[in-house]
């Protein structure tokens, strides 16, 4: 069967109860968007499981996106390498013909070295998002919301990390202004935020934030024989900030709930996303952001958009969470503590038992590639567990060269796309415009208040009457007096006594004659 035609995908051979397989395990398309998990122990074959599931929706024409933590998912760009334990597998589940293939793998990786760059822009992000990967306080979370807020309003786009700094240090400098509108911005929370962005751009947040943006239709590709693209995101530098990891992923779900149309119950999932170690997504997580997740997981089936999380126990995943996951796959657990004891219960008690065997006594004898498997069936009812043999891949199983990888690069359909920065303007040149604007403003005023106070002391010029009494006179004259008073010789000041006298004497004689020619009248 291929793409239009299959309508489900093969799993499996479950066991008998004289230990023998049957090809009967299969997880039907129409209810692969009520999603699924994936759990197991270490060694187990989860990343195997991955794989067959990543194939096999990819030959149904669904694309895939997954996250490659140790390079061990990158040989599905590769044909498959014939082995014995292979054929013997095939054989003992009846899978004829098994046949080897390779893959539509696209590349992603978010520093750019092993794959196409990743980026989404601050605002696409958001200040839930930042708050949790900055792992801020609720009154830090408060002023990032504020400062998203600021920047609808006054037009400023936050791209990448340097406009979010500068919007940050903008409104440490108007946090009276700001506080009056939105509540109290302190110098200090603004400050603990500024690190939190330095540490985030050590650990190579600066390559994540900025543009071109990723579009979501660019994940959703098929290839021209109608198979769909399995999108892998190299991880295994990115773990070394795990938050950035759980981070970067939960917002790629919150973008498609967000972008893609409503489409009810397809024939076939329009995206199906795994998401490998998926317990760092719930660790020291706060409230609301479960919440959060919790909702995109309940509300993105109708987009048509499958989610399975890949962990080590079913105890990783918030019961509100593991109760939206209709498929489930559990390879072998381990029950040497009690923590253990306790998520072999969970997992048993999650499945419709089977009358053939004990579900918490199987899960601890499964061997390699072995896994109890719970899928919906018609009218999305749980299947009964079933001890199934999960069959072999059609790829290469493993990592591959750096050749291989950069040939499968040369040959992507976005090559070019996303490769180069762009830096476009936004917040950050814009408040950096608006500071050096008002700097030259104030340097502006500067000057002419020291133009008019030079000129105040110097008397600026024009004349005045003279001083005929001896005391008084205009102000501008009793400026330029002391200004050149210690210049005066001793000579210089007497003359001007008599001249002040002699002026004085005179008025006062000619107002007398006046008033006495007044008089006489």
């Amino acid at each position: 069967m291929w793409q239009d035609e299959q309508k489900s995908i093969f799993v499996g051979g479950s066991r008998k109860p004289d230990d023998s397989y049957q090809k009967a395990e299969e997880l039907l398309l129409k209810y692969a968007n009520r999603h699924g998990i994936i759990t197991g122990a270490t060694g187990t074959g989860k990343t195997v499981t991955l794989q067959i599931l990543a194939e096999g929706f990819s030959n149904a024409g669904v694309p895939v996106f997954c996250a490659d933590i140790k390079g061990d998912l990158a040989g599905l760009s590769q044909m498959g390498v014939s082995q014995d334990f292979l054929h013997k597998r095939a054989e003992a589940i009846k899978l004829e013909p098994y046949e080897f293939a390779e893959f539509p793998v696209i590349f992603w990786d978010l520093f750019g070295e092993q794959g196409h760059p990743i980026r989404t822009t601050i605002s696409e992000m958001g200040p839930l998002l930042l708050s949790r990967l900055m792992n801020l306080t609720e009154a830090q979370e408060g002023v990032m919301n504020i400062a998203f807020r600021l920047a609808d309003e006054e037009g400023l786009l936050l791209l990448d990390m340097k406009d979010l700094q500068a919007m940050l240090t903008n409104m440490a400098e108007r946090a009276q202004e700001i506080g009056a509108r939105y509540g109290n911005v302190s110098r200090q929370s603004v400050g603990a935020i500024q690190r939190q962005l330095l540490v985030l751009e050590q650990q190579g947040g600066n390559f994540f934030f900025g543009e071109p943006a990723l579009s979501i239709s660019d994940l959703m590709r098929t290839t021209r024989d109608g198979r769909g693209a399995i999108n892998m995101l190299a991880a295994d530098k990115l773990m070394n900030n795990p938050r950035l990891y759980a981070t970067f992923l939960m917002w790629l779900l919150s973008e498609l709930f967000e972008e893609l149309p409503e489409v009810g119950d397809p024939a076939k999932p329009k995206l199906v996303f795994f998401f490998d170690e998926a317990h760092l997504l719930f660790n020291d997580a706060p409230k609301a952001f479960v919440e959060r997740i919790e909702q995109v997981v309940r509300l993105i089936r109708s987009k048509g958009v499958g989610v399975y999380f890949v962990t080590q126990n079913p105890l990783d995943v918030p019961e509100t969470v593991l109760a939206q996951l209709g498929n489930r796959i559990q390879h072998a657990l381990r029950a040497y503590t009690p923590r253990e004891a306790k998520a072999v219960k969970t997992a048993a008690d999650t499945f419709r038992p089977n009358p053939d065997f004990d579900c918490a006594t199987a899960i601890t004898q499964l061997g390699t590639g072995e896994a109890l498997v719970s899928v919906l069936e018609e009218k999305g009812i749980p299947s009964m567990v079933q001890r199934t043999l999960i069959r072999p891949p059609s790829a290469k199983m493993g990592p591959i060269t750096p050749e291989e990888r950069r040939k499968v690069m040369e040959m992507s359909p976005v090559r070019g796309l996303y490769d180069n920065a762009i830096d476009r303007e936004s917040a950050y040149e814009i408040l950096q415009k608006r500071a050096e604007e008002s700097a030259r403003a104030k340097e502006q005023d500067d000057r002419r208040v020291e133009q008019e106070r030079q000129r105040a002391d110097t008397g600026g010029g024009g004349w005045t009457l003279p001083d005929f009494g001896g005391g008084g006179g205009s102000s501008r004259q009793q400026g330029r007096s002391r200004s050149t008073g210690n210049r005066q010789t001793v000579a210089e000041a007497a003359i001007k006594s008599v001249v002040r006298t002699v002026g004085s004497t005179l008025g006062r004689e000619l107002v007398r004659g006046i008033l006495g020619s007044l008089r006489k009248r």
